[in-house]
């Protein structure tokens, strides 16, 4: 495997990796899943408590899905969605996900990734509201500690300085407002009260800039690569009432609380959003093969359509052998109940061991939802000492991957989302490896 690592580190830039720090003791090699386990180059088992990349909802190695794959390429390998053609696999997960998403949601255009399902949503948004008259339209609100994917225009909505710095963005005409996490903002308002002084700036935002300016706003129902901040009561719902009153478009992006995080098969389900798009991706096939979808309202899709021509897709939209997968993904959802079973077992037992982790004198904050969480981590000094310290998340990561899990560290947290298939037990080895790694945090 030495051949492999040196290979990797004279060829292969990963994606948001600090290249100085991995070269030196070289990748970290997976080779083989099963189930909730992934497998090393050095045959250790761990326990992957971030599901891939918050994606492998039904769990690795699954025949159904893997047969559907293999079938469909045995069948149709390739056919655009261009050019009045498409394929049967793209006409059935369209007419599947409009009978699982919210009753407006009425059509889909495929692409690859979450970024390219939000590109492709700000392309809609532009040209919904130039086709009706009002290209002005065109500014969009997203917020702080928002994540919406990797291209120039997404990474724009993406409000964590990490990710637009190394860039020079946002690009003019993307505008950030005060995303409502809580602890982060070391304020005396209860949670509650910060979620609703959120909306005042926000609203204080549109006033400002003119809500004849603004098309859309953006927003993950759970931020999630933001670091997990889950909604104070009231918040989402005064977001909604927010756009409706000014006449501005609602997307949800929930690329990774889509198909049953959550315990619902999408977050805006749970808080009543009524999107007007809504931006799908990962858990859509469980991250076996690359898919996205950008989900339209009929009123957005009819204008879409009635426009005549339009402009926009990619190579791939529509894939069929990633739209087979995605088939056998959401009939494994369903077959095995998988997401009533996040909502009454496996979810609030995962919830409950947890929160034992908040009497742990390096936590400061436990918080999730579900089949996702957050641990806020502190030095010795407690929160007061955390000022200038930005490296908690990924030591802690380090530490309980060396205990046999796999989390991921953001800023000074670890952030938590194992496949849905996760039992009580693996839950208990999950909570024992973070438990474990912890106590080494301080040394």
């Amino acid at each position: 495997m030495l051949d492999l690592r040196r290979s990797d580190q004279a060829h292969h830039l990963h994606p948001f990796t600090d290249h100085t720090a991995m070269h030196p003791v070289g990748t970290h090699l997976i080779t083989r899943a099963e189930g909730c386990y992934v497998f090393d180059a050095e045959g250790r088992k761990l326990l992957d408590g971030l599901a891939g990349l918050w994606c492998v909802n039904v769990g690795y190695n699954r025949p159904e899905i893997i047969d559907a794959i293999t079938g469909q390429l045995r069948t149709l390998c390739y056919y655009p969605s261009f050019f009045n053609s498409t394929t049967e696999p793209a006409i059935q997960l369209a007419e599947k996900l409009s009978q699982l998403a919210p009753p407006r949601l009425t059509h889909s255009i495929f692409c690859n990734s979450g970024s390219e399902a939000n590109e492709t949503a700000l392309k809609i948004i532009r040209h919904y509201w130039k086709v009706r008259g009002r290209p002005g339209k065109n500014k969009i609100l997203s917020r702080t500690f928002a994540y919406h994917g990797v291209t120039l225009a997404t990474t724009s909505m993406t409000g964590l300085v990490s990710c637009t710095a190394p860039f020079d963005l946002p690009l003019p005409g993307f505008i950030h407002v005060p995303g409502p996490y809580h602890y982060g903002a070391n304020t005396a308002l209860s949670p509650e009260a910060y979620g609703k002084w959120c909306i005042e700036q926000t609203e204080a935002t549109i006033l400002r800039e003119g809500a004849a300016t603004i098309a859309a706003i953006f927003a993950e129902p759970i931020q999630g690569a933001g670091g997990v901040v889950v909604p104070p009561a009231g918040y989402l719902k005064s977001l909604r009432e927010l756009a409706r009153r000014h006449d501005i478009l609602f997307v949800a992006d929930e690329v990774i609380s889509g198909f049953g995080r959550l315990g619902a098969w999408f977050g805006s389900e749970l808080w009543a959003l009524d999107p007007d798009l809504l931006c799908l991706a990962k858990g859509i096939t469980s991250g076996y093969v690359p898919l996205g979808a950008t989900m339209v309202s009929a009123e957005v899709a009819d204008t879409l359509i009635k426009a005549g021509y339009f402009a926009h897709g990619f190579t791939y939209s529509g894939h069929p052998v990633a739209c087979a997968a995605a088939l056998a993904n959401i009939g494994i959802l369903e077959r095995d109940q998988l997401i009533p079973r996040v909502r009454d077992d496996v979810g609030p037992y995962f919830q409950q061991r947890l929160a034992a982790f908040r009497d742990h004198p390096a936590v400061g904050e436990v918080r999730g939802y579900q089949l996702i969480a957050a641990l806020e981590l502190v030095p010795s000094g407690g929160k007061k000492a955390l000022a200038g310290v930005t490296t908690l998340g990924v030591k802690g990561a380090a530490l309980v991957r060396a205990q046999g899990a796999i989390v991921r560290g953001i800023r000074n947290l670890i952030a938590i989302s194992p496949p849905l298939t996760i039992t009580r037990a693996e839950i208990d080895e999950l909570i024992g490896a973070i438990d474990r790694g912890l106590a080494g945090l301080w040394k």
